[in-house]
């Protein structure tokens, strides 16, 4: 993997570690629904302001395709995860987060798009262990609703890991930002109905509205353009290496903003999360790059 590219992984892990505490600022006010619904609205709209200033052509040729990829990648994702943070930490989420991995390695090995090596294997157990350092897990009562919402988060990541190898075979037959602007915009009307018949529960206030607007337009609009650019370079396993790397930004991002306290292991945590990393993506820095050859 190329440097710039580990280096763009890199910021969307930095952009998708803060969203777990925008969740947990936005979903108790506003409702699961509401949420996700003006996630996609807003992602929706940037993206379609970028398709016309760019000038890019609609993939609805390939509606089907985008309908499925929108399901797996921002509908029940959105909806799970937004549902969860009524009850879990924004820790607790990060962490379960990392399974995407799990689901996305093999999904990849069933679809013919990566292969299972003991390399990756190890790098998926090197960032479990390592993140379950970083993560301080607080008191959490282990009642049914923890438990439900648990399993929420492993469906939303397992949608994730799912989704990965269907994006990097979606982008050999249409551009990054088509893919990403498609998804959104066949996504919205999925959960429109849910989010009008919650919207008198909804409280709006200005933090909750400046969380969902980052949350739509950075992390989810302008990241998952990014996203799509980098997986056409690299494979899918590598692409969801930032699973692992998102609680460590996660934790960061509670330590500096709410002064949350950092956990013992958040250092030797973070050491095997980037070993994960590495392992996982093939990154090496210390790699020289190939020299090209001129065909006489």
């Amino acid at each position: 993997m190329q440097t710039r590219h580990f280096l763009q992984l890199l910021g969307l892990s930095a952009l998708w570690g803060a969203s777990f505490m925008f969740l947990r600022i936005a979903s108790p006010l506003m409702g699961p629904w509401v949420l996700a619904g003006l996630r996609l609205a807003l992602a929706a709209a940037t993206l379609v302001v970028i398709m016309r200033v760019l000038r890019h052509d609609w993939p609805w040729t390939h509606w089907r395709e985008l309908l499925l990829l929108g399901a797996l990648s921002t509908t029940l994702p959105f909806l799970f995860y937004a549902w969860a943070a009524l009850k879990l930490p924004a820790g607790y989420s990060a962490l379960l987060n990392t399974t995407a991995v799990l689901f996305g390695t093999l999904a990849s090995a069933w679809f013919g798009e990566d292969t299972l090596t003991r390399r990756k294997l190890l790098g998926c157990l090197c960032g479990f262990i390592g993140v379950a350092l970083i993560v301080r897990l607080g008191p959490v009562r282990p009642d049914a609703a923890t438990l439900a919402a648990a399993l929420a988060c492993i469906t939303a990541a397992g949608c994730y890991g799912v989704s990965t190898p269907l994006m990097k075979r979606a982008t050999t037959r249409m551009q990054p930002l088509a893919i990403a602007a498609g998804i959104h915009v066949v996504s919205l009307p999925l959960v429109l109905p849910g989010a009008l018949w919650s919207l008198p529960q909804a409280t709006f206030t200005p933090g909750a509205l400046a969380a969902v607007a980052v949350l739509g337009i950075v992390t989810s609009g302008l990241a998952y353009w990014m996203h799509l650019r980098i997986i056409r370079h690299v494979t899918p396993v590598a692409a969801m290496s930032p699973a692992f790397m998102i609680p460590v930004f996660g934790v960061t991002w509670g330590h500096v903003f709410l002064g949350e306290d950092l956990s013992p292991g958040i250092f030797a945590g973070g050491a095997l999360v980037l070993l994960a990393t590495a392992l996982v993506t093939g990154f090496n820095p210390l790699r020289r790059p190939p020299i090209a050859t001129v065909a006489p």
